[in-house]
């Protein structure tokens, strides 16, 4: 923790210029030598980016690294959910067949692939099948990008983060070894702690970035100290479990904060240089996606720990 803060205190907040997506991952790269935990990554990643679609790259990264530990630090990975029908078990038609100690197969399309056309590995939820119920079986299967079979189109621009790109997946025949099959359940072990996770990691590198901001721009003491003591909250709750009903709450919490604080910030940014203040502008509706499943996610928490089993 001290080294963090000393990090978010103390490091220059003139942040290097990042042109690129293979710029913002040079110096990601190199904070995640400095730092051991991924959420200390995502909060030094967010304070070093010049913008918010760069600290936003850190988080999601990191989130992944948090989610799957025996990955190596080395290399760029992006979570392959998304398809036609939208993100829930049932949407998903991408297939792994095969059966034995013989090659399986992927086939499927994923829709929406953030980090698709930068990742070196992909991990994609495919559908074994249906259970007795009628539901798919999932599970998450570790690819390498450069996979004879894979075909990943980069999708136009969106309107806010620009910077991050994102890419459709064509799975044609892919070859898979039974050992690249993680165990366990695709969506329950996976997918569904991933949207907690990921708030975690993408809300510490936004905050990360702020800190930056608030010191370059001159902004109150009292405004840098309110953001580093939400930090250190997010930092606890990237540690904790992220099934707990708990923990869903205290992120609700957490999140809500955060957004009183933002708000708050508004006759401060015209202090900010004007590049990064228009670029916050556009980039600020990032933080809202995913607002009707965090809902969901806290009705469901709260209902959980009001009638306990």
């Amino acid at each position: 923790m001290e080294e963090l803060l000393r990090y978010l205190l103390t490091e220059s907040p003139a942040p290097a210029p990042q042109g690129s997506i293979e710029d913002w991952w040079a110096r990601h790269l190199s904070l995640s030598s400095r730092f051991p935990l991924p959420v200390d990554v995502a909060f030094a990643g967010g304070f070093a980016a010049d913008r918010l679609g760069y600290a936003f790259a850190s988080g999601y990264h990191s989130a992944l690294r948090a989610l799957f530990p025996q990955l190596s630090r080395e290399h760029r990975y992006a979570l392959c959910v998304t398809e036609a029908g939208g993100g829930h078990p049932a949407a998903m038609n991408t297939r792994l067949t095969g059966s034995g100690e013989g090659p399986l197969r992927l086939e499927g399309t994923k829709a929406f692939v953030t980090l698709g056309s930068a990742a070196d590995v992909l991990l994609v939820v495919a559908t074994e099948g249906q259970d007795e119920q009628g539901r798919n079986r999932l599970r998450l299967v570790r690819l390498d990008a450069r996979r004879p079979g894979v075909t990943l189109t980069e999708l136009p621009p969106p309107p806010f983060v620009p910077e991050v790109p994102h890419a459709e997946m064509r799975l044609h025949e892919v070859e898979v070894a039974p050992d690249d099959v993680l165990p366990g359940d695709g969506y329950a072990r996976y997918v569904k702690p991933f949207r907690t996770v990921e708030d975690c990691h993408v809300f510490a590198a936004v905050l990360g970035w702020l800190i930056q901001v608030a010191r370059r721009s001159g902004w109150p003491d009292e405004v840098r100290e309110e953001l580093l003591a939400l930090a250190v909250t997010m930092r606890g709750l990237a540690q904790s479990d992220p099934a707990s009903p708990a923990v869903h709450l205290a992120l609700a919490g957490a999140i809500d904060q955060y957004r009183r604080r933002v708000d708050g910030l508004s006759p401060l940014w015209e202090q900010a240089d004007e590049p990064t203040r228009e670029r916050w502008e556009r980039d600020k509706l990032l933080l809202n996606i995913a607002g009707k499943v965090r809902a969901k996610r806290r009705e469901a928490a709260r209902q959980k720990l009001s009638f306990p089993e």
